[in-house]
């Protein structure tokens, strides 16, 4: 049994210096990937200790750095992780952005930005990237999306849209690939302790006065049955199912992973 499924792959994770996107990166390099890390900003001292976390792995990774709202740039960047790294084998589109409002307040500006992140670059880094894997005759694609793409949620309009989206995107690039070696699945979690989630579980702390763990328990106990947080661990090692030969016939999923949220 290969304990590095994925030696020899190429994975471009979007959105991966934190979060559900650095667990991704740093399960694939486990597993033998080289590793595209991406973020918003410059190279910093941060973005430094998390290469050096994935090259003691034994794995070649490199940062680059890029707004996604710039769909035109997505292209050029990956021609270059291709020309630096090789082109891409796996493609984790995790990028995401969240704001919660009334959609009778929803800020135009915040929608537009969430359409172009949560759902434009997926598409535009799917056209970038999969004429690679049909080339190569193989590839995975792997799009974050949220149990947000399978309900409805008060005061989220963006992210629920944007989110079901994206869903409707993978489904659509499964069909179209499905008779190559190149998969489309996406992946729908719960509430997953990150630091958009936190973020969340701050302003309801502040909105309603309580404590963190009061508003910890209050945001799970409104949807998820569980109570309890789905892990980034978690969301990682269903990725890299995902990404491996034994998925081959997993195409167009939409795995959700939720603690029980889509069944209520």
């Amino acid at each position: 049994m290969n304990d590095r499924p994925h030696t020899g792959r190429v994975a471009w994770v979007t959105g991966s210096t934190s979060g559900i996107g650095w667990a991704i990166a740093q399960q694939l390099a486990s597993d033998g990937a080289a590793i595209a890390l991406h973020g918003r900003s410059a190279a910093d001292e941060k973005t430094d200790t998390l290469l050096a976390e994935l090259q003691a792995l034994g794995v070649p990774a490199r940062y680059y750095a890029l707004e996604l709202s710039q769909g035109e740039a997505i292209a050029p960047l990956a021609a270059r992780i291709a020309a630096e790294l090789g082109s891409v084998d796996i493609l984790v589109n995790n990028a995401g952005m969240q704001h919660v409002e009334s959609v009778l307040q929803f800020p135009p500006a915040q929608w537009n930005a969430m359409l172009a992140v949560n759902l434009s670059a997926p598409f535009h880094s799917i056209q970038a990237c999969a004429p690679a894997m049909l080339a190569k005759g193989w590839g995975r694609i792997i799009n974050v999306a949220s149990v947000s793409g399978l309900v409805g949620v008060a005061r989220k309009p963006a992210y629920v849209a944007t989110k079901h989206g994206l869903i409707g995107l993978t489904k659509s690039v499964a069909l179209e690939l499905a008779t190559t070696p190149v998969t489309c699945n996406a992946i729908c979690p719960g509430w997953v302790l990150t630091p958009m989630v936190q973020a969340q579980i701050d302003a309801l702390a502040r909105r309603e006065v309580l404590d963190a763990d009061t508003a910890s328990s209050r945001l799970l106990g409104t949807k998820q049955p569980s109570q309890a947080f789905v892990t980034v661990e978690q969301v990682a090692s269903l990725a890299s199912y995902l990404a491996s030969d034994n998925a081959a016939q997993v195409r167009g999923a939409h795995w959700n992973m939720d603690g029980g949220f889509a069944a209520a």
